[in-house]
């Protein structure tokens, strides 16, 4: 059974890489995978790796039956599993309602070029900065909105949505509250605040150059904007320029609060964009209150969350879900000390952790790094801890499903699992691989 459940993980991997030929979605894929990944670990859970620890005595558990355990177990990583997802919801809500209401048109309007090479610099450094002072998922959301107002070509599309990926992920590695991964090490106080930004700046910057001067090298031509007509379908209902400004500003105001929020209250980002959402919702209320209708409910809130794409949300539950069954059996431990007995080298164990976390999610490989050394065996702000954070913040970007603001893109994009493979994994990797030699040669 502990073997089936590594087989059946791998199995829904590739359904979910394959997904356009097989043309199966891919939220259907993910949903069957977690789900058979925690019932394989309730028939052979006395077979799996983490059996002893779970069923130890010292564990605070009512009761010692497998059923009570693996509950207590799912519970935990479905409540952690909601936080993202309706953290999700509400920041797609968001950039939603600024969409429908043209307030992309801001920032489109500024945007006179159309040269590939110029626009993906463009993007890619705004997306690299917005990370850090937001994080990778919120970014991933947002510049993936913008970007389908002003390139109409598909294989553009999945392109600049792509880099927007890589460079989320590089600007949130180097910031505290730009990726969970770093947020953990950051609460957790293996690393501080302007240690890891000193530190990681110029690697997590390194880690975007890199793929940029090599696609600025192959990439030529000029990318094809959506026609006017083409937004206004886009977005099916006329507002007001003084309604594209407000609601502009008012959505990014919402999102941008939302690391504020968490560092006063240390509430989860959930209930930083849940009460944004609250918020904006009455005052789009208000702003309407007087127009028919048919137009007001177009521009309402509860229209936004028609428009989300609902089966992305299923398919972040799936992936989750087969990860925490991996997590709670015990073999994503057992993985972090094989690679502790059998490399010894930080460098090339968190090198091998940030491949690995383009496979399964980084906050449990993160977690398992962070259970095995101590504080006492690594200091605060060491190089162990900081090379952590840059390579399971950026070593996801190297497949399309190996971070959240992968999969956030992957759904609202519809970015192909194997185009993105041939297309984006070499240059995010170049990157991840440069990030990590200029730490090496700095330090």
């Amino acid at each position: 059974m502990a073997i089936l459940i590594v087989v059946v993980f791998i199995l829904g991997y590739i359904l979910i890489a394959l997904e356009h030929p097989l043309r199966i979605d891919k939220a259907a894929s993910a949903l069957l995978t977690g789900v058979l990944c925690w019932l394989i670990l309730l028939i052979g859970f006395d077979q799996m790796p983490a059996f002893q620890t779970l069923t130890a005595s010292t564990v605070p558990l009512p009761h010692r039956d497998t059923h009570e355990i693996l509950n207590h177990a799912l519970f935990e990583h479905l409540g952690e599993i909601a936080g993202i997802l309706f953290f999700l919801l509400g920041a797609m809500t968001i950039v939603e309602l600024v969409d429908v209401h043209n307030g992309f048109r801001t920032i489109t309007d500024h945007i006179a070029t159309t040269d590939r090479v110029k626009l993906l610099w463009i993007i890619s450094w705004v997306s690299f900065f917005l990370s850090s002072g937001l994080d990778n998922l919120t970014t991933a959301i947002i510049m993936c909105a913008l970007i389908r107002r002003i390139i109409k070509n598909k294989e553009n599309v999945w392109l600049f949505g792509g880099f927007v990926v890589i460079s989320a992920n590089a600007g949130g590695a180097w910031s505290p509250i730009g990726d969970v991964t770093t947020i953990m090490l950051w609460i957790g106080g293996q690393v501080s605040t302007f240690n890891i930004m000193q530190a990681l700046a110029l690697p997590s910057l390194i880690n975007l150059l890199a793929p940029l001067l090599v696609a600025t090298f192959y990439l030529r031509g000029q990318v094809e904007a959506p026609t006017q007509a083409d937004n206004l379908l886009h977005a099916k209902i006329e507002t007001t320029p003084t309604e594209q400004v407000t609601m502009f500003a008012l959505g990014g105001v919402g999102l941008v609060s939302v690391p504020f929020f968490k560092s006063l209250t240390h509430y989860p980002p959930y209930m930083g964009i849940l009460l944004s959402v609250g918020l904006i919702w009455i005052f789009t209320e208000f702003l309407h209150r007087d127009k028919e209708d048919e137009k007001k409910q177009g521009l309402s809130v509860a229209a936004m969350l028609h428009r989300i794409d609902t089966p992305s949300i299923l398919f972040f539950l799936g992936i989750l879900l087969a990860v925490g069954a991996l997590d709670t059996s015990g073999h994503l431990r057992l993985l972090a000390t094989g690679l502790d007995s059998a490399v010894g080298n930080i460098y090339l164990i968190n090198t091998l952790i940030g491949l690995l976390s383009s496979i399964v999610d980084n906050v449990p490989l993160v977690a398992a790094a962070m259970g095995m050394y101590p504080i006492t065996q690594y200091p605060v702000d060491h190089d162990f801890w900081n090379l952590l954070a840059y390579c399971a913040g950026t070593g996801g970007s190297i497949l399309i499903i190996g971070s959240a603001a992968g999969v956030a893109s992957m759904g609202i994009l519809k970015i192909d699992f194997i185009w993105y493979l041939k297309r984006i994994s070499v240059y995010a990797l170049v990157g991840y691989l440069a990030g990590i030699v200029v730490y090496a040669l700095l330090n």
